[in-house]
Parts: C-alpha cells; sequence; structure tokens
C-alpha cells in the first residue's frame, strides 16, 4: 500500500469520527443552554411545564453526554494514531488548550452531576437554577478550547521554526490566532441554533403523532424562537467569517466560491456546474463575493489564479459552502415565519404540511453542521498545518488504518443505534402526561 493510500485512509477515519462526534458536541453545547432557558422560563412564570422541559431535556442531555466522552476519547486516540507527525511537531503548541478543554468537561461534568442529582432538593428553584450556570459555561468552554486549536491548524503562529520544529512558543499568542474570533463565535452560535431547532423538531413531531399537550406546544414555541435568535446570530457571524477568510485564507474562499480571476466587483456564485474555470448553471448575484470579503460592492477579491495548484482546496468544497449557507438562511426564513405567525394567530403554522417542515428543522440544521465543518477542514487542504506542514506529510505510515476504519466504524453503528434506542424506550416509558400527574399528585400529598 502506498503512503498516499495510508493517508487517505487516515483522512477518510478522521472525517468519519468528527462527522460522528460533532452531532453529539453539537447538543452537548447547546442544550445546556436551552435547559438553563427553560428552567429560568419556568420559574419567572411559576409555569411547571417549563420546569418539566428543562427536567426532560437534562435527562436526555445525561445519554449524549456519555456517547460524547466517547467519540470524544476516539478523536484524542486518533490525533496520535493517526497523525503522529503533526503531534510530534505542533503537540507542544495544542496541548494546553487540549488540557483546557478536558478541565472544562469534567467542571461542566460535576455540576450536571450536582444539578441531576439535587432535583426537588431545594424549596426556592433559583438556587437549583444556579447550577446550570456552570454547566452551560462548561460546554461553552469545552467548545471554546478545543475551536481554538482548530483555529490554530488554519492560522498557526506564536512560535519559530528551528530544523522542523516549533521552538519558542508563545503560548498566549499561539492560542489567539485570528481565526479565533469568528470561528469560537461560529461554532457557538450554530451549537445553540442546531440545538435548538433539533429540540423543536422533537416537539414537533410529538404534535404530528398525535400529542397535543400544551407542554408540545409551548416546547415548540420556546424553541422556534431560539431557534430564529440563534440562526439570525450565525448569519452575522458568518459574515464576520467571510472577512475572515478573504484577508487570511483567500485561497479558501476562492475555491469557495469558484473565483479564478483578481478583479473587483466580484459576483457570488451558487451552486452551479464547473466547466473549466467557468461555472454554468449557476446563479450569480452581482457584488456579493465582493460585498462578503471586504464590505464594499467595489472591492477587489484574489482569485484562485494567484495561489500555486498545489496549494489549492478541492472546488468541490463550493458544494459544502452553499449547502451550509442556503440552509442557514431556510432556518432563518422559516422560523421567522412560525414565530411571527404564532404570534398572530395564523392557521398557516398548525397545518399538517408545514408541522412537518418544522420536524425537518433539526435534521436540516445538523446537515448544515456538517457541510460546514466538513468545508472548514476540506478546505484547509492540502495543509494540517497551513504554511507549514501539508496533510500527507503528518500521517501515519502503518499499514493498519484499514482495519481501524472498520472498527471504528461497528462502534459508531452501535452507539449511534444505541443512543436511539436508550432515548426512545426511556421517554416512551415516562410520557409527558404520566410525569405532569405524578408532581401533581406528589404536590398534593404534600399540601
Amino acid at each position: 500500500m502506498g503512503f498516499e493510500d495510508v493517508a487517505l485512509q487516515s483522512r477518510i477515519l478522521t472525517l468519519m469520527t468528527l462527522s460522528f462526534h460533532i452531532i453529539y458536541a453539537t447538543i452537548g453545547v447547546g442544550v445546556p443552554l436551552m435547559i438553563m432557558i427553560a428552567q429560568w422560563v419556568g420559574i419567572r412564570k411559576n409555569d411547571e411545564h417549563y420546569i418539566l422541559l428543562a427536567r426532560r431535556w437534562a435527562r436526555g442531555f445525561v445519554i449524549t453526554v456519555a456517547v460524547g466522552v466517547v467519540t470524544g476519547t476516539a478523536i484524542g486516540l486518533q490525533l496520535s494514531l493517526l497523525w503522529p507527525n503533526f503531534m510530534q511537531m505542533a503537540g507542544n503548541v495544542i496541548a494546553l488548550p487540549l488540557f483546557m478543554e478536558v478541565f472544562a468537561f469534567f467542571f461542566e461534568a460535576i455540576f450536571l452531576g450536582i444539578y441531576l442529582y439535587t432535583w426537588d432538593r431545594f424549596e426556592d428553584q433559583r438556587k437549583h437554577f444556579l447550577l446550570l450556570v456552570p454547566v452551560a459555561l462548561g460546554a461553552a468552554a469545552s467548545s471554546v478550547f478545543i475551536t481554538i486549536v482548530n483555529s490554530f491548524m488554519n492560522a498557526p503562529q506564536g512560535f519559530d521554526v528551528l530544523n522542523g520544529e516549533l521552538v519558542n512558543v508563545s503560548p498566549l499568542l499561539a492560542m489567539f490566532s485570528p481565526a479565533v474570533p469568528t470561528k469560537v463565535a461560529h461554532v457557538l452560535a450554530t451549537a445553540f441554533m442546531t440545538s435548538a431547532f433539533v429540540l423543536a423538531s422533537i416537539a414537533a413531531y410529538r404534535l404530528m403523532r398525535g400529542s397535543n399537550h400544551i407542554y408540545h406546544k409551548k416546547a415548540l414555541f420556546l424553541t422556534m424562537k431560539l431557534g430564529l435568535v440563534f440562526s439570525i446570530a450565525t448569519a452575522v457571524i458568518g459574515d464576520f467569517s467571510g472577512k475572515y477568510l478573504a484577508e487570511y485564507q483567500p485561497e479558501k474562499l476562492a475555491a469557495a466560491e469558484w473565483h479564478f480571476e483578481t478583479e473587483s466587483e466580484a459576483e457570488l456564485v451558487l451552486f452551479g456546474v464547473l466547466d473549466g474555470e467557468e461555472p454554468k448553471y449557476a446563479i450569480r448575484i452581482p457584488y456579493a463575493l465582493s460585498i462578503l470579503a471586504h464590505g464594499v460592492p467595489g472591492a477587489e477579491v484574489t482569485g484562485l489564479n494567484e495561489f500555486p495548484d498545489d496549494e489549492i482546496p478541492p472546488l468541490w468544497i463550493h458544494y459544502l459552502f452553499d449547502t451550509m449557507v442556503m440552509l442557514g438562511m431556510w432556518l432563518a426564513f422559516f422560523s421567522f415565519v412560525y414565530v411571527v405567525g404564532a404570534w398572530r394567530g395564523w392557521p398557516l403554522i398548525k397545518k399538517a404540511w408545514f408541522r412537518w417542515l418544522t420536524v425537518l428543522t433539526g435534521p436540516l440544521a445538523m446537515l448544515a453542521i456538517q457541510a460546514g465543518w466538513w468545508f472548514t477542514e476540506v478546505g484547509r487542504q492540502p495543509w494540517i498545518l497551513r504554511g507549514y506542514m501539508k496533510t500527507s506529510e503528518g500521517a501515519t505510515t502503518s499499514g493498519q488504518v484499514d482495519l481501524m476504519i472498520v472498527l471504528f466504524a461497528g462502534l459508531y453503528v452501535i452507539l449511534g443505534i444505541g443512543t436511539v434506542v436508550v432515548l426512545s424506550r426511556m421517554y416512551k416509558r415516562n410520557p409527558v402526561e404520566k410525569e405532569l400527574a405524578q408532581r401533581e399528585s406528589e404536590k398534593g400529598g404534600e399540601e
């Protein structure tokens, strides 16, 4: 087996692991804030439905955290096994944020355990609510530190290179690279957005399946409002991300937009088919690429022809970029229609076809997350550490990667099926109506 084949297999296994892990990581970052907001609304309105909403979400969240620990451990293992040359070169730089990510996770896990085991132990719900603050902060901090590692790979700085080694490392300068502000903000906003839409999908599905309980209606309205807020935030941060790419990774932006010649008044190209260097059957928006890149319609945007052929990312990232953007725009538009319709009492939002579209918001948001991360990683190619080490140089030379792909694929299938089975059984055995009745009887007994 050739060296290039092993490098490709390493990339495939890493991509498979990241694609599976990102499902649980996104939920792990976003759901604590949703739980926190639901419980706060319940306390403010003295509404038992929102309190129960937080309680039931928290139970399901624990399952996803447990699986996320396994997949996160797999990523750490694969960093060393599949990319030993990269770790040898950059390990001393990324070790600090990786350690801090683990610390943030344990910080979150400790308070999550206390939160779960102290339900109904506080007469004042506000004291119990305070336990969620470190849970949400820990989840967010965990994503911040791991995104810092990814940012360093895209915009490395804070060191000198001596004989192929990174020396004189300045940890803080390396951690806070130019990529950090937009990447961290985008990761957090999309995690909150996706979690809101996933929870909205569940509520809409329960309504479609005949459970017309007010609990599900409240859950749907709350999560769709949150989805709207964070989808708008995602769009705004995405605009800043475009300007970051234009400044620091212009080849990635040019590849994403099939922009070959450096020119001003550059148009934005959506979808289409590439014929040589000419996009065909594409949707073209005049001046939009110049505005995305520099905020000015007449600004000059660097084209792909300015870069060596062996440093140009794969041009199929264009479809990943377009998928991410179009899904994000659709989710913002759809949630806006829903929220306005709910406020104005439009019968539209209660129709079956509209509810089914609501059910799709969660899967579509997760698909947008996947497209975004694929775009981020594939768009950095051919580099694993941009400007310093190519992906093929960082990979292992082991001939056992193909076996690892099979074994890890089997593990992820088991974990995925197990997650669905456990969550389904847990909620089927404790339907909302049953749990509300139990809580009412408990309160009656106390009185």
